[in-house]
């Protein structure tokens, strides 16, 4: 992970985590969102939010921490909000994410 001057490194993370068969869905609070096995825990799949987007609607995006509810899994798709500060000074952020399966 980067180093980021002036904040603090956090790892573990406060928000819900998200369970389809076989993957629990998890958003820490170094940024990265990580699908893990159900099976022994492996991790199958991560992605690090904590860098700047570009936006259908064009409003400037950047994703942080990730310490309130949980990813959703919707039409098969996956949503999360990236950017959730919290208490302990996570890094800030406020994009919402919508990832969907490759094919």
């Amino acid at each position: 992970m980067e180093d980021f001057p002036g904040r603090p490194y956090v790892f573990g993370g406060s928000a819900a985590v998200t369970a389809i068969p076989g993957i629990v869905f998890a958003g820490g609070w170094d940024g990265v969102l990580r699908a893990l096995s159900t099976d022994d825990g492996q991790v199958l799949w991560e992605y690090n939010t904590m860098k700047e987007f570009t936006t259908v609607n064009g409003v400037k995006a950047k994703g942080g921490s990730m310490g309130a509810p949980g990813p959703t899994v919707a039409g098969g798709m996956l949503f999360v909000g990236s950017g959730y500060v919290g208490a302990i000074g996570g890094f800030p952020g406020n994009v919402l994410l919508a990832f969907s399966p490759e094919e």
